[in-house]
């Protein structure tokens, strides 16, 4: 059974009004991805929600603040990236026990489980209230020692999905009161509808094709992203749709693998593998496809959240953190994650129902881009997220 969270309940009590806030991170512009994301929205949205409450950021992987800071100058931003990691851990663990000391802040939060030891440590020297930020697969099995102590210690422990939650108190003995739940939150004005660019048609050979997308990182090192999956779907989809082709945007050392696995199947002229694309171009890439599919083991996935907000129907796996974003199915379809023949099923499934759509019918909601980009945005947009955070650092654990 889920775990019943802190962060679903009413705050009990609240914080010093103007007590300071530190965070401290591993990176957090050093590269684009997921939780770089994800942290850069927790910040944004702090300089809204904590207007009152001076706020540092330290961050290990970081160097200067980049021109294009997200938040303006509300935030006080030290990096210490140089060219010797170690000589960075040592400044930045005696910059922060020094910011520590000076400023007291009323609340520590450790960006990472990894921080999280010498976090814990000089909080607890200090006596200062401090949480752990979680996303996924590092706090899904058992940790050190050390790590659990750190987690057991925190006031709060953050948590980006139920998933991960439950896994985190099942697998560390971590009380389900002290966790808080901070789904992603989707950016509404950046991902939205429209229509297919003609020039990235063109680009990708997907003119008078069904389009299915994908949207991850390709790395040996987590091969559970789905993609191979969906192409050992593949040739069973294209019996139903001969038109279909598969584009695939990331890079990674997985992609000869993905590519020789593609012409081993003879799909290979099927699937596109687009690259790197920056964040600001990923809408129009959204636009191009029919269908999301990424049967994958995700903390959350915001990948989906943005396909959603877009109008574009999602597949995902079914024992991960996207029963999240996907409502436990109600927004989506959820399919066993290693399974091809689900995967291929639910492909040809929802295309069918989009087919019923644009010849008039309804067919099934989880297809109609309007209805589904709204309840996305009502549920994980600013205004969601930006309260969620407000009843965190207003609770009292």
């Amino acid at each position: 059974m889920a775990a019943s969270y802190a962060g679903q309940r009413k705050p009990e009590s609240s914080f010093r009004k103007d007590a300071p806030i530190t965070f401290v991170f591993l990176e957090v512009f050093g590269h684009e991805g997921g939780i770089q994301s994800y942290v850069q929205d927790v910040l944004r949205t702090c300089t809204t929600v904590q207007a009152h409450r001076p706020i540092t950021v330290l961050a290990l992987r970081d160097g200067d603040r980049p021109p294009t800071c997200p938040w303006g100058h509300e935030i006080q931003f030290v990096g210490f990236k140089t060219r010797n990691p170690a000589v960075d851990r040592v400044r930045m663990m005696s910059a922060l026990w020094q910011h520590l000391r000076a400023t007291h802040p009323g609340l520590v939060v450790c960006g990472h489980i990894n921080l999280a030891p010498v976090v814990g440590l000089m909080a607890w020297l200090l006596r200062l209230r401090y949480a752990v930020m979680t996303y996924g697969k590092e706090v899904w099995n058992p940790l050190p020692l050390v790590y659990r102590w750190a987690l057991r210690g925190a006031s709060q422990v953050w948590t980006i999905s139920r998933y991960t939650g439950d896994r985190l108190c099942h697998n560390n003995k971590v009380s389900p009161q002290r966790v808080y739940r901070l789904p992603c939150m989707v950016d509404g004005d950046r991902y939205s509808q429209g229509t297919a660019s003609p020039q990235l048609l063109d680009r990708y050979g997907l003119a008078g094709c069904r389009v299915l997308l994908t949207v991850a990182r390709l790395w040996v090192g987590d091969p559970y992203k789905g993609v191979d999956m969906t192409l050992r779907a593949l040739p069973q989809i294209v019996q139903h749709y001969p038109t279909v082709k598969y584009l695939v945007i990331g890079r990674g050392n997985d992609q000869p693998r993905l590519a020789e696995l593609a012409a081993s199947l003879g799909v290979a002229d099927r699937v596109v593998f687009a690259g790197f694309v920056p964040v600001a171009d990923l809408v129009e890439h959204y636009r191009l496809a029919d269908l999301y599919v990424m049967p994958s083991q995700e903390g959350f996935g915001i990948v989906y959240l943005e396909a959603m907000a877009c109008g574009v129907p999602v597949v995902s796996g079914d024992a991960d953190g996207s029963a999240d974003p996907l409502m436990d199915g109600e927004l989506g379809w959820r399919v066993p994650h290693r399974d091809v023949a689900a995967v291929a099923d639910a492909c040809i499934n929802v295309l069918a129902e989009l087919d019923v759509r644009q010849q008039g019918g309804e067919g099934d909601r989880r297809c109609d881009g309007q209805w589904l980009r709204q309840r996305a945005i009502a549920q994980f947009g600013q205004a969601a997220f930006g309260d969620r955070l407000q009843n965190i650092l207003s609770s009292q654990a």
